[in-house]
């Protein structure tokens, strides 16, 4: 067999560094900002969308991130309940349902310029 020229894989490197004590918070907050722009693709409202999973594979510090989504005009995506089976077979309901996490941020035009 020959061995072929592709790179050996290794750990994906983040492309937002996590945060430390030296660099400010206007630099922290251009990193995340442009990895929520490279992130976040149109939506029908006319304004962009960021998915939930996208920033989690990304690497970068996700709770920070989510923050930084929200303080930013991001609105949760409101989930859909899932229809509920109806005849005398179906599962019963139960009383409680747990909030369920949202799976996309939608920000508004403009708000990520």
């Amino acid at each position: 067999m020959t061995q072929s020229s592709r790179p050996a894989s290794g750990p994906r490197p983040t492309h937002a560094p996590a945060s430390g004590a030296a660099r400010s918070s206007s630099e922290r907050d251009d990193e995340i900002r442009s990895l929520v722009t490279r992130l976040a693709r149109r939506h029908r409202s006319g304004g962009r969308v960021v998915e939930r999973a996208a920033v989690l594979a990304e690497g970068a510090d996700f709770d920070e991130v989510l923050a930084w989504i929200v303080q930013h005009g991001g609105v949760p995506e409101a989930a859909v309940p899932p229809r509920a089976p109806r005849g005398v077979h179906a599962p019963r309901q139960s009383a409680e349902v747990a909030d369920p996490v949202p799976l996309r941020f939608i920000f508004p035009a403009g708000a990520l310029r």
